[in-house]
């Protein structure tokens, strides 16, 4: 990356991997100093301090809260870069009314997430999860098996961005039919039907959420619309854990509403709620639908290289907003 004639403190609040080094290596090489947060992510409370102490020109964030205090506490801050997707632990609209730019990396676990969301739906139709947990248990009874063929199935795929389609791309190998959602359908879909949520639910055997979290799309999927789907069926979310009502997706799963739940992201995580636990049909994931290898290096790499793009006054490759006195397409203040 291109060097900054002015060197920056640039803050990573917290990580999740090993260590800091993909970041510290870029923000380093221009010229700038990384300050890191606890790996694990602090409170709102605790990054403000962090913010307050190092006024930093640049944050890195994976899932601490980045508040309008901690925006506000920094009055050279430039860019609030998320390390990932989605902005439900930023402050936006204090970041915009600031002037700061707030980027993320949209595309960088697309195949992942997809991946994913797949296998869940396949571990669900050959009871991979449910066996594995049987066998361990020293039970060995194959006539219990209650499987499905995921060709006869149809699949519905609420959101229908860069992971939605992907997910589409990879269900329609199986040979099974394909529903999808999302307030801003394309002109063309093919292999798709798009229809309206209620229909969606109603027609799916398996439900998967590909949405982002907003205060529109929380609890998206509650008792009402669980009432609505096929008795029986799957909801997979591997988004964001605020668009499921938990409770009512437990007593979805007590009263066979739900055969299962494939969560992995959940409302309060790490908390995993013990009734969710007690479900024989939940099969939960630790929030790593987007992890691998290649996904997590290309991320933390694209997402330190936004902070030295602005810091050096160039504009930002994925721009989250619309900072207020800034000029278009530039990274720096008017």
């Amino acid at each position: 990356m291109k060097p900054s004639s002015r060197p920056a403190t640039v803050l990573l609040t917290d990580y999740a991997w090993p260590d800091d080094s993909v970041e510290r290596s870029v923000i380093e090489e221009a010229g700038h100093t990384l300050v890191t947060g606890p790996a694990e992510p602090a409170s709102a409370e605790a990054i403000e301090e962090l913010v307050a102490e190092h006024r930093p020109a640049g944050i890195l964030t994976c899932w601490a809260p980045v508040s309008a205090t901690a925006i506000g506490a920094a009055p050279d801050l430039r860019i609030v870069a998320r390390l990932g997707v989605g902005l439900d632990n930023i402050a936006v609209d204090a970041a915009t009314e600031q002037g700061v730019w707030v980027t993320n990396v949209p595309d960088y676990c697309v195949e992942e997430v997809s991946d994913h969301a797949v296998g869940m739906v396949l571990a669900w139709t050959r009871g991979l999860a449910v066996f594995d947990r049987e066998v361990r248990a020293g039970r060995w009874d194959p006539a219990s098996a209650r499987l499905r063929r995921l060709s006869t199935l149809t699949c519905g795929v609420v959101g229908f961005g860069r992971i939605g389609r992907a997910t589409v791309r990879k269900l329609g190998a199986f040979g099974c039919r394909i529903l999808a959602h999302d307030p801003f359908p394309p002109k063309e879909a093919p292999g798709v039907e798009m229809v309206g949520l209620d229909e969606l639910l109603r027609r799916s055997d398996v439900v998967i959420l590909h949405v982002p979290l907003t205060p529109g799309t929380h609890h998206i999927i509650g008792a009402e619309q669980l009432g609505l789907m096929k008795p029986g069926g799957l909801l997979v979310n591997v988004s964001r854990g605020g668009l499921v009502d938990t409770d009512a997706v437990v007593k979805a799963l007590d009263n066979g509403q739900l055969a299962a739940a494939a969560f992995d992201v959940l409302e309060n995580e790490p908390h995993v709620p013990a009734a969710l636990l007690d479900q024989p049909g939940a099969l939960l994931t630790p929030h790593v639908a987007f992890s691998s290898d290649a996904s997590v290096t290309e991320l933390r790499r694209r997402a330190a290289e936004e902070v030295v793009r602005i810091l050096a006054g160039e504009a930002p490759a994925h721009a989250c907003n619309s900072p207020r006195g800034l000029a278009a397409g530039s990274g720096d203040r008017r």
